[in-house]
């Protein structure tokens, strides 16, 4: 549907478990790194999450570990949506290695959430915005 961005990450010691590859809860959190470098340039960081009390939640995720990646690797994540139709949408990752090879994708189960009400609301002007839908 829609290719948003890619962010560029060099695997650091911290990154890596006790085989020398990166430990597995660590692609969570650098996908997680990538989704806010999309969104926080278009004016939708924490401080407007914050702010309008309204934000992106995780519903479910589903990730496939393809090629390990080792430390001091330079990695590419390429993030695209796949599909928003009404309040729930699909975000795919992928971790691409230098050579191109797919080491790691995540399909990301998405929505936006509003804190004061407590549940999932319609995706707002601002929102489709910053997830490059307008």
């Amino acid at each position: 549907m829609t290719n948003l961005a890619t962010y560029n990450v060099l695997i650091r010691e911290n990154h890596v478990d006790s085989y020398g590859h990166v430990n597995n809860a660590v692609y969570l959190s650098l996908f997680e790194e990538a989704r806010w470098d999309i969104i926080t340039p278009k004016g939708y960081g924490f401080h407007e999450v914050q702010e309008k009390m309204q934000g992106p939640v995780i519903l479910e995720v589903n990730l496939k570990f393809l090629k390990e990646i080792r430390l001091r690797e330079q990695v590419q994540i390429q993030s695209e949506i796949l599909e928003y139709g009404s309040k729930v949408g699909r975000m795919r990752q992928c971790m691409v290695k230098a050579d191109g090879v797919i080491a790691c994708e995540a399909i990301f189960v998405f929505g936006l959430f509003d804190m004061n009400l407590r549940k999932l609301i319609e995706p707002t002007p601002e929102w489709r915005q910053a997830l490059g839908l307008n």
